[in-house]
């Protein structure tokens, strides 16, 4: 089958197909905001890192027990390049996939997806319950107390930002600027 490039607007009904949980959708839209916002600054490709930012948990509320796995499938059937397929696959290496980021896509989506969630959860405690005004040193104030946002894989960030040869605060500001572009599909 011939590798076909997909739209955004393809990529969307793909995810919405697999998932209806909201906060798994904002998460989406969350990743994929900071992956187009990391591409801009790397001048990268921000429709490809973002369409791949939005799918990368494409499985995840469907098939938790085969996270990457699943998605793997599920794009082959689909035709999607596999650039974009072993994106996806690799941010879950060494958890449920043994794909070792290695391109800049694959280290960045490594390295913020898990960070997409400390960020919301240090802007919903703010008096705004936003983004538009939570500062890096805020989140790294909340990163250093290991029982906020305790299920947050903060290793995964700080290797994936070394990984970029990004220091994590200018890797959490990175990610608060893309968040803020979408702040209003994530509620923040």
């Amino acid at each position: 089958m011939e590798k076909h490039v997909p739209t955004r607007n393809e990529a969307l009904e793909l995810l919405r197909e697999f998932n209806k949980n909201e906060s798994l959708l904002k998460h989406a839209y969350s990743v994929e905001g900071a992956m187009r916002y990391m591409a801009g600054k790397m001048g990268e490709d921000e429709e490809k890192w973002g369409i791949v930012g939005l799918v990368h948990d494409l499985d995840y509320e469907r098939f938790p027990e085969q996270h990457c796995k699943k998605s793997r499938e599920i794009l082959e059937e689909r035709g999607w390049p596999e650039e974009y397929i072993r994106a996806v696959v690799s941010h879950g290496w060494g958890i449920c996939s043994d794909v070792e980021p290695k391109t800049n896509m694959e280290k960045t989506l490594y390295a913020i997806d898990e960070l997409t969630g400390l960020i919301t959860a240090a802007a919903l405690v703010r008096p705004s319950k936003s983004v538009m005004d939570l500062e890096a040193k805020s989140v790294m104030k909340k990163w250093k107390d290991k029982s906020f946002a305790a299920g947050v894989n903060r290793s995964k960030s700080e290797g994936g930002g070394g990984r970029l040869g990004v220091e994590l605060r200018e890797l959490v500001a990175d990610v608060i600027m893309g968040m803020r572009r979408v702040a209003d599909k994530i509620g923040l």
